[in-house]
């Protein structure tokens, strides 16, 4: 996913733990410091923090007959920030083989019809996204039983490409043996960010 040109971003940076001194927020951390001394513009969105509600309500529903429906402030909000981005960071512990409720009721409410996808002019196209899960199984296994595929495809296929990104643009990375891998994971991390910036 390496870029063709070393151009500024503003990058979306996406994150939602429970725990502040988490491996995934203390990456999150990690990331904006390293993009944001590199000259990059870091919009950290920590939804935990922000007190974001991941319950699809009415207002938010898509209306499949209406693609120009206007959806609630809150979820208007996060789609100027989503729209107003270069690059996509989102890093998040997998759970039960997916994303946290936190997470999913974003992507839910936010990524919707008429926004990210159900318009003519691919909004998301020239975005880059890079997903960052955390995952407590050695890199065997969870391969071994077909959660990597299963869980990069959702991710790659099923979001990011669904709504208009181009598969060179996105990246589905993970941190393996999470509980343990201490330091380990910022090499990931690096690794990860360089590709997006590089």
């Amino acid at each position: 996913m390496a870029a063709t040109a070393t151009a500024k971003m503003n990058v979306l940076l996406v994150t939602g733990h429970p725990r502040a001194d988490s491996l995934t927020a203390q990456l999150a951390r990690h990331a904006r410091a390293r993009l944001t001394a590199e000259g990059h513009t870091v919009d950290l969105m920590d939804l935990e923090a922000e007190g974001f509600d991941p319950r699809m309500t009415p207002a938010d529903e898509p209306d499949w007959d209406d693609p120009h429906k206007e959806y609630s402030p809150e979820v208007r909000a996060h789609m100027r920030r989503v729209a107003d981005a270069d690059a996509i960071v989102v890093v998040f512990p997998l759970w039960w083989f997916g994303l946290p409720a936190l997470l999913k009721g974003w992507i839910d409410r936010v990524w919707n019809n008429g926004f990210a996808y159900g318009r003519e002019d691919k909004l998301l196209a020239g975005k880059r996204m890079l997903w960052l899960g955390l995952v407590s199984y050695d890199e065997a296994q969870f391969a071994d039983l077909g959660w990597e595929d299963a869980v990069t495809r959702m991710l790659g296929r099923g979001i990011s490409q669904f709504c208009g990104m181009r598969p060179e643009r996105v990246a589905v990375r993970y941190v393996y043996e999470a509980l343990s891998v201490g330091e380990g994971a910022f090499k990931v991390l690096e690794e990860a960010l360089d590709d997006l910036t590089g």
